[in-house]
Order: structure tokens, then sequence, then C-alpha cells
């Protein structure tokens, strides 16, 4: 079958991800997935905090200054800002799933279990060659922290974003793990 062969060649292709690697706090629930007969990933991440350097808002003219897909700290923030040009900006992303699905009644199958998870942002993004699934958590917040390059907040504000980003990654790790108990028990 077509899907079959789409999931084989999928599975067996090089990670083409910055990271080169799947996240660890996600790996189980790829793992998962890929594990059953009417699902593939095609990408993932478990969530991350970062600085990005926004010259423009043009995808081309943003650079990862830090990156982190787990919990983060002060020292290292403020060590990363060092140096910076431009607009900083401290960014916490929550999860990110697209998923293959055989068919449709697949799709609505697992969109339900996301839901029933707690993640409502979850929708079809696909329906031509492929069916594909797109699950996000809403676990994120976006402030710019250095304008012009000059930092634009203070220490203790900063403390506290880092605080909050770190309380959002750490709910969606929950989310994560709800989902993954949720398809265990349900497919």
């Amino acid at each position: 079958m077509l899907f079959d062969q789409q999931k084989k060649d999928c599975l067996n292709r090089i990670d083409k991800s910055i990271k080169k690697s799947i996240d660890k706090e996600i790996k189980s629930l790829v793992n998962l997935l890929n594990s059953l007969k009417d699902y593939y990933t095609t990408s993932s991440c478990s969530g991350r905090i970062l600085l990005i350097n926004k010259k423009t808002d043009k995808k081309q003219d943003i650079k990862f200054v830090f990156v982190e897909h787990k919990k983060t700290n002060f020292k290292d923030i403020k060590k990363s800002l060092q140096d910076t040009k431009n607009n900083i900006w401290l960014r916490q992303e929550s999860i990110i799933l697209h998923v293959c699905c055989r068919n449709i009644e697949a799709a609505k199958k697992l969109l339900k279990i996301a839901r029933d998870s707690g993640i409502k942002r979850a929708g079809i993004i696909n329906i031509n060659k492929r069916i594909i699934i797109e699950i996000i958590g809403t676990e994120s917040m976006e402030t710019i922290i250095t304008k012009n390059s000059k930092i634009v907040v203070d220490d203790t504000y900063l403390r506290i974003l880092i605080g909050e980003a770190n309380k959002k990654l750490e709910k969606n790790r929950k989310k994560i793990n709800k989902l993954y108990k949720v398809i265990s028990s349900s497919v």
C-alpha cells in the first residue's frame, strides 16, 4: 500500500532538523506513534526556550542565539545576551507534532485523543497526497528583551520571564506525558 511505503521511506530517512535528533522529552511519544499501523510522525518538537536575533520578521533574517529543550536559568540566558546585536526576543515554544495518518478516520481518532488530552490546537493541515495532522500546545510566550542592541528589561523582570517560560515548559511536558498515556490506552 502507498501509506505503508511512505511510512517506511519517511522513518528511514536522515533527520534533517538542526538538532539532528528527536527531543528526549518527546521521543517516547514519537516512537509510540510510529509503532502504530495507522500513523507516523513527519516532524516533532517537545517545546523549547530560545533567544532569537531578529534583524527583520523574515525567516532568513532570524538567528538563534540560545536554544534549550529543557528548563533554563538566568545565568545561561544572561551569558547568551553578551555581544548581541539588533533585537533579541525571548521565546518559549510549545509541543508541535506533525503526524501522517492512513486515512481520515485515523486522523479524526488522533485529533479526538489530542483534544481529550488537553491539547486544543490540533487539526488537519493536508489532505492531498497524504493526510497530515498538526498538534500544537498552547503553552508559549514571546517578548522582546533587547532593542537596537540595548537590553530593555532589568534583571528582576528577566528572571520573572525565565521563570514563567520554565513553568510553561513544565506544563507542556505534562501534556506530552498525558497524550502518551491516552494514546497508549486508546489505540
